[in-house]
Formats: structure tokens, sequence, C-alpha cells
């Protein structure tokens, strides 16, 4: 677990725009990404899995022409300026291996030093004439504190502007004590900042734009790898659950289509979908690196209908391939998780809920499902877990900042899910979206994504239905000990006051904690005037030097656990279960 901080509007924009930014294409025809992507490729042409797992920052380098290494000297990182400048990089002194570019291209190192909580960070300077600046790449090793740059006039009465930046979406702060650097972690700000360098142009960035050029200790291997056979076979919601499903699953890129053939329970009378197809790839995992992953939409089922269905083309029957759709009934149960970080023993757990309670129509993950979303072995492994689950249980989740990694986005996450495209317009469609099952409304709430740009949007689906039951998932706790989250509290709380949200799941905070009566940021009497906001944790964990929280109903400090919610028409019962199949918090609630 680590903060990711309340982000600017401005700052998220620059996240977005750098995590998916254009190639730019160097003067011989050339771009950071093809290099870097040419020779990975060569190496598993040429290196084995062992060679290739201890590659050396002297071996990496020795791979590239001097027409490579000058692509990666020079367009990592560039914009234009109107007049001679001072470029200053400001590089951690904690990351051992000093970028190949630096010295080579004429910066010097000065005995100035800046630093945050972090870490102290050199400084490197280099003046450049008008026009075209080019920096080059952070390093071979992916060290997780990228360096940051500022730059100042030669001659301090000229007027200084910078334009035409890459990565696009540049933002341009003031160089001094208290400025951030990373957009991904706003609150890591500077201090002692030299007094020459205070007032300049400071171009900021993101930690993880270091996974760009990894080739040092970048090789994984997934233990589960694709092959002719479906695997991964999963059901989602992204229309009406009472006539509809969704159905993913993964082959190797042998296999070039696939559908789904579908029946009613005792019923001869078969159907088939074709299911639409595209190529996910992982390029550093060296065993599986492409796959192909399919997702089939099932529509016009009929209501409160058990279905069974198989993947084609497909070696072996599988009984266990059934779902059944909404029922027109006023009572149901599901399941929901905090953090699972693709844990074994949240699959053990995982696995127990699901034999404990066959009646829950679907299952949900308050973010954290992996540990880093960009690492598709992790995702292989969280699927294997629970593979006998999301076959026959709709899996409905949200992301959190593991999934959403280090600033560069939530891609993967993405590829994996078939979720409802109903959300606001500015974020990226499926990490924030809303259904409804029956007489529940659930807001599955992107919380790594611009708090103020969703708002609106949940005040918007809250005034709109007419659900008996109101459910909020999203990964930030609004309410912790640890590390509260202001923005939240102040941008989507008081709309859940005012539409009466009954519970707020989430996680982040490795923890369970039930908060007793939540209103107007204050405890009220009772769960049918307040909003319970209550943090779990899947996974094995154990909290220390926490302090006080006069909000708490109940804490558990100590577990691993899943919530079990049976929603009866007007009652609803609620439990915390955990990995002993001990009732560690339970409460009813009636409308």
């Amino acid at each position: 677990m680590y903060r990711l901080v309340n982000l600017s509007l401005k700052l998220l924009v620059f996240v977005a725009v750098i995590s998916s930014c254009k190639t730019v294409v160097h003067e011989n025809g050339t771009s950071v990404e093809s290099v870097i992507d040419s020779a990975i490729t060569e190496l598993y042409k040429t290196r084995s899995e062992d060679q290739l797992a201890a590659l050396t920052n002297e071996q990496a380098l020795a791979m590239f022409s001097e027409q490579e290494k000058e692509v990666l000297a020079t367009n990592h990182w560039m914009f234009d300026a109107n007049v001679p400048v001072t470029v200053s990089v400001m590089r951690s002194v904690k990351q051992k291996i000093i970028p190949f570019w630096l010295e080579e291209s004429g910066f010097k190192k000065t005995n100035m030093t800046l630093q945050n909580e972090m870490t102290t960070y050199e400084i490197w300077q280099k003046q450049f004439n008008a026009g075209k600046v080019g920096l080059g790449i952070n390093g071979f090793e992916n060290y997780g504190l990228h360096y940051f740059v500022c730059v100042g006039p030669q001659n301090k009465d000229d007027d200084l502007v910078l334009s035409n930046f890459f990565p696009e979406n540049q933002y341009v702060g003031i160089m001094d004590d208290g400025a951030f650097t990373y957009h991904d972690w706003d609150e890591l700000v500077l201090e002692g900042v030299p007094a020459e360098l205070r007032g300049q142009k400071l171009l900021t960035t993101i930690r993880g734009r270091g996974v760009e050029t990894h080739l040092v200790g970048a090789f994984r291997k997934t233990e589960h790898p694709s092959s002719g056979v479906p695997d991964q076979v999963m059901l989602t919601w992204s229309s009406d659950p009472a006539t509809g499903i969704d159905i993913q699953w993964r082959t190797g890129t042998s296999v070039n289509s696939g559908s789904v053939v579908y029946w009613e329970k005792g019923s001869s009378e078969m159907f088939s979908v074709e299911a639409e197809k595209y190529v996910m790839e992982d390029l550093r995992l060296m065993n599986d690196r492409f796959c192909n992953r399919f997702t089939a939409q099932l529509r016009n089922l009929k209501p409160g209908t058990t279905y069974e269905y198989q993947i084609a083309p497909q070696n072996e029957w599988n009984e266990d391939y059934t779902f059944t759709t909404e029922n027109s009934s006023d009572s149901f149960s599901f399941i929901w998780f905090g953090d699972t970080h693709f844990s074994p023993q949240w699959g053990e757990l995982a696995n127990t809920a699901f034999a404990d309670h066959p009646d829950a129509a679907f299952f949900t993950i308050a973010g954290d499902l992996v540990s880093d979303g960009l690492y598709r072995n992790q995702w292989d492994d969280l699927f294997a877990y629970s593979a006998n689950i999301i076959s026959q249980r709709p899996l409905m989740c949200v992301p959190g900042n593991h999934d959403n990694r280090l600033g560069l986005g939530a891609r993967m996450y993405r590829d994996m899910f078939s979720y409802p495209k109903n959300g606001p317009a500015e974020i990226n469609a499926e990490q924030t979206y809303s259904f409804t099952y029956k007489n529940a409304l659930f807001l599955m709430i992107d919380a790594t994504s611009p708090v103020e740009k969703q708002t609106e949007w949940i005040e918007e689906q809250l005034k709109n239905s007419d659900a008996t039951w109101k459910f909020a998932v999203f990964h930030f706790p609004p309410y912790n000990w640890e590390e509260p989250y202001f923005d939240i509290q102040k941008e989507w709380v008081p709309v859940f006051d005012k539409y009466h949200v009954d519970m707020v799941f989430g996680g982040h905070i490795h923890y369970y904690m039930r908060s007793k009566p939540m209103k107007n940021g204050e405890v009220t009497d009772s769960y049918n005037d307040g909003t319970a906001y209550i943090i779990s944790i899947g996974i094995p964990s154990k909290t220390e030097d926490y302090t006080d929280e006069p909000y708490a109903e109940t804490r558990k400090m100590e577990g691993q656990f899943y919530q079990y919610l049976k929603v009866e028409g007007n009652q609803l019962s609620y439990f915390a279960i955990d990995s002993n199949k001990t009732v560690a918090d339970t409460f009813t609630l009636k409308k």
C-alpha cells in the first residue's frame, strides 16, 4: 500500500496523456518506443530466460547502435525554448547508475542539491541555444523516482516561453520549496531548493516513466501461460443483468476466433454468439508475450433463468460453466472484498466464501486486485486462484492505485474486464460505471481518477435512481485513521448524504473498519439517516501504531476478511467473516 494523493484536474489531465503519449520519431525515423521494442524482440531471439534475467546495464547499453543511443539520449523528454536556456536535471542520489547520456551530452554535475522526504537529488546542468531541447531516458533499471527538470533563461531579462512538449500537456510549475515533482504523488514536495533555481520553470513527471526503457531486471514469467485451450473464463455485466451477460476468456495466439454456445438448463435448443478478439501484449513477459482475449456479449436472455454454456473451440466439456440471470424478486446476496493483490491466501478465502455462500449473485473487489496493474502475470495468478468462481458468478470491480500503477494508467485493467460504459465522459470508460441489480444501485467509482470530474455523474446516478438500497464502491476510504481523503469528503460525501447512500465500501488502508452512521462529516443516530463507511482487506494483514477513530463502530487491526450481504426487500443483513470462518462483524438494517 502507498498513498496515491489527491490530484488536481490539471495534473491528472497530464497523467492521462503521459501514460498514453504519441510516439515521437527521431530525425532518423525511429523513436524510443521502437528502439526498445526492437531490442527486446532481438533479446528473445538470442538470449535464454536465465540470460534475460541476468542482463546487466552494460550489456543493455552495448545492444544499441550509436544511432539508437542518440534516440535514447534525446527523444525521451523534449521541448522548445524561445531563448537560450540553462537546463537543470535533478536525479536521485539513490539511483546507482547515472543515465548513460547525461555526461556524454554535456551535462555537468554541480555542487547543488535539493531533497524531498524520500531522497536527495543531485543537480546536473547544461546550456542550450534557443530551439529544441532533447533529454534522454531515466535508465534501463526502472528506478522508481524519475528525474525531473527545471529551465531558466541564460539572460535573466529574457521572457522565457517553453512549447512543443513531449510528452504532451506538460505541466509547468514554479521551482521553489513546497513544489511537487510527481503527479502520482504530489504531496512529495521539494525542500532546500537552491536560491539560483527558485522561480525557474519546473517540468514535472510521473514516477512510472522509467518502465518505458526497463531492461535490467525487467523480464518476468507467468506461471499460467496461455495455450490453445480457453482459460480465464470470466463473467461480467455490461448491460441489464436480467437479460444479458458478458463472457470473457483467454487463449494463445494460435486461436484466432471463438464463440460461446449456450442454452437454458434442461433445454436442447442451443444458441451461439461470436466473440470479439483482441491481442494483449506484455512486452517483458518472456514466456507469454502475446495472448488473445475474447469477449462474447449475450443478450435477450430470459430473466430468472439458469443457463449452461461452453466456449468453442474447446477440447473438454466443463459442467460448471453456468450462470443465472436476475429474477424479479427483491431478495439477493453478494460478496465483496477489500484489496486482494493477486494473493493465493485471498484465493483460498474467496473459494471458501463461494462454497459457504452459493447464493451470492456476484462478487466485487474494491480495488488493488493486483500489485502492479501492468504485469500480466499477476492478473494470470488472480484469475487462476478464482477460476471456479468467476466462471459462474460475475466479477464486478473498480481499480485501485496498484491497478492504475505509478501514474501509467489502468490500460491492462480495462483490457481484462467488460463493464458498462455509462460513466462520466472525461473518465476512462469502464473504470467508473454503475449498474442496478434488483432493488439496489451500485456506484462503481474509480477513485484514482479525478475526483471533481465525477461528482456530477454520481449525483445524476443517485437522483435518477429509485432503488431501495444504494451502495458505492471505490478504493480510497474517505474516513480512516492513517490518511483521510479530504477531497472525497468534500466532493462525494455531501452527495451521498443528500441521497442517502447506505454503504460505502473501500480498501487501501490494510485493516477492517465499520463506521458509525455518518452524515455531514459527523456521527448521527441511525443508519437510516447516515451512511456506513466500511474498509476491508482481503489478504492477511496486521496494522500497528494506529490512532483513534472516534467515528468507528468496530475495527480489526489484524486479519483477512470477506463481506457477505443479504438483501431481503427492505431488510439487509451484513456479515464480515475472517479466514477462520468467524463472524468478525455483523449488523442489520431495516428501511
